[in-house]
């Protein structure tokens, strides 16, 4: 609330944010090899980013650095479940494809894209084609979209991004925007109706994952969340990491909804992301059954 009123708050930290970086970092926790392509500034937040990265092991290579723009930087105020977001985006939105390595392309198994709407005018246009090569070479996709600030929910070439797309991974609200649902089962029969799976996040109620051969939903296990921060980003990855590994769904589902849950357990989204061994222990407290 603006007033010009001081506000005392529990804590502050500087964390790794955003929704690709996010995914990476836990994916990586989970075992796989990870690769992110990303434009940032040449600023200490673009080299905090960077040394993070690193440090978890994700590959940076294809990490595009703008030397007139400053890095994309988030304050998320976090309060429970519940939190609010201010983000300034810098150079984010001027990635395109044609800053994604070729040979970082043509040698990975799984392409996931994330934060599509806040790229969407520079990255969206290339998108279509550069997710059909990946498949044409083997390689799996997944879209996360996060939300649309814009408010338009997709438009132009939209359609063919989620053509090329293997697996959709909204939250509730996005997915009933999308579709452009008033409820969720109409959304997600929208969005399978293509052939393509959709895994949506329910938060502290778990997740649902569709394809055409069913629907089944996973309840989390019970924990008290510090911060929800990133969980979605997590379960991103422990649904892909499962996937991955050749888990059927609804044990991919289990992975995810534990690996979403365990980042809950500290602040922001990479503090508390688990490595496998833990993700696989708390998953077989996920229940899963059919849905709806």
């Amino acid at each position: 609330a603006f007033g010009q009123q001081e506000k005392l708050v529990d804590s502050m930290a500087l964390v790794v944010g955003g929704s690709a970086s996010i995914t990476a970092i836990a994916a990586a926790r989970l075992g796989l090899r990870v690769a992110l392509a990303a434009a940032i500034g040449d600023d200490a937040a673009g080299n905090f980013m960077l040394a993070e990265l690193a440090r978890a092991g994700v590959d940076t290579s294809g990490v595009t650095v703008r030397a007139q723009l400053p890095t994309g930087m988030t304050v998320a105020l976090s309060r429970g479940e519940d939190r609010a977001i201010l983000t300034a985006e810098g150079a984010i939105p001027t990635l395109t494809t044609a800053d994604v390595p070729p040979d970082l392309l043509s040698r990975t198994r799984h392409v996931h894209v994330s934060s599509y709407f806040l790229l969407e005018q520079t990255l969206g246009p290339g998108l279509p084609a550069l997710l059909a090569a990946a498949r044409a070479a083997g390689a799996s996709t997944s879209l996360d979209t996060n939300w649309d600030p814009s408010g338009a929910w997709g438009a132009g070439f939209f359609p063919d991004v989620l053509a090329q797309a293997d697996l959709l991974l909204p939250n509730e609200a996005e997915a009933l925007r999308i579709a452009g649902a008033s409820a969720l089962p109409d959304a997600v029969a929208s969005l399978t109706r293509a052939g393509g799976a959709i895994a949506v996040k329910l938060g502290a109620r778990g997740a649902i994952y569709a394809d055409r051969n069913g629907q089944c939903l996973a309840t989390p296990p019970p924990v008290s969340p510090v911060d929800t921060t990133g969980a979605g980003d997590c379960f991103n990855a422990g649904l892909l990491a499962g996937l991955l590994r050749g888990s059927d769904p609804a044990d991919a589902l289990a992975l995810g909804c534990a690996a979403g849950a365990a980042s809950t357990l500290g602040i922001g989204g990479t503090a508390s992301s688990p490595e496998l061994a833990a993700a696989l222990a708390l998953a077989r407290d996920v229940t899963v059954r059919p849905w709806p």
